[in-house]
């Protein structure tokens, strides 16, 4: 498979994303959000096939202590190619340095991100906007 990879946000059709996002299955987010939250963050991937769009990641990260990799995306046609593994094993490499590498997944996606070296943490806790979503999907427990 013939692809090639930008580091940048200059360019990227985020109408293209946002549907990227929506198929891959990650919900639902708007042109303008994923374009403010790639904007702020210190490291993204974009990975491209035939000049078609069909990956995406990012990672907040403070350039010492904390790097947070989100929002990383694959086209269902190029699902189980490599592509997600290749593209948060970018997003660690740039993270290095950091302290720490932390990262969100959806509920089930564990045993993927366990293969590249996450583990489970203890001690993380959240507060989404909506908290009952969260709770009924499985993103956090109800105490």
């Amino acid at each position: 498979m013939d692809v090639s990879w930008s580091f940048e946000h200059s360019g990227i059709d985020w109408a293209w994303l946002a549907e990227l996002y929506r198929i891959a299955p990650l919900g639902e987010r708007s042109p303008r959000e994923l374009e403010e939250v790639f904007s702020n963050s210190r490291f993204k991937c974009f990975v491209f096939a035939d000049a078609k769009l069909v990956g995406a990641g990012r990672a907040l990260a403070d350039g010492k202590d904390c790097s947070c990799i989100c929002d990383v995306a694959v086209h269902p046609d190029y699902q189980g190619k490599g592509l997600g593994r290749q593209i948060v094993k970018k997003l660690i490499d740039f993270s290095a340095g950091h302290r720490k590498i932390i990262l969100y997944t959806n509920p089930g996606k564990e045993n993927f991100y366990r293969k590249l070296g996450f583990r489970n943490m203890t001690t993380a806790m959240a507060i989404f906007v909506d908290q009952d979503h969260a709770i009924k999907t499985g993103l956090i427990r109800d105490p």
